[in-house]
């Protein structure tokens, strides 16, 4: 079963909002500046696989810079983070969308 949750980074004043699958490895990934609410990465592992099998090392680079690096361990233990919450799909892909604009790449 896909979830969807969020955590706060107090050190960095950062939101991370994930996507996870049934094993709990990240789909998709975004982090927001708290203060500002200015997304930070959103980063795809459907695009990072696709550029991975069909473009080269200089594809990639411009993606990580313009989207991030998504986040690449299974996240056991999430639930313990500070502001950790499960959010719905609808608020996911509503910040993603956001995040996607800002960041230059639509929805």
């Amino acid at each position: 079963m896909t979830t969807w949750f969020r955590t706060y980074y107090e050190d960095e004043d950062l939101w991370l909002y994930l996507e996870a699958d049934e094993e709990g490895w990240v789909v998709r990934h975004m982090e927001i500046g708290g203060k500002d609410g200015r997304p930070r990465t959103a980063a795809s592992l459907q695009e990072v696989l696709h550029l991975r099998d069909h473009a080269d090392l200089a594809a990639m680079t411009r993606y990580e810079q313009q989207y991030g690096i998504l986040a690449g361990a299974p996240l056991d233990g999430w639930q313990d983070r500070p502001g950790a919450a499960e959010i719905t799909a609808e608020e996911f892909e509503r910040l993603w969308a956001q995040a996607r604009r800002v960041l230059g790449g639509g929805g």
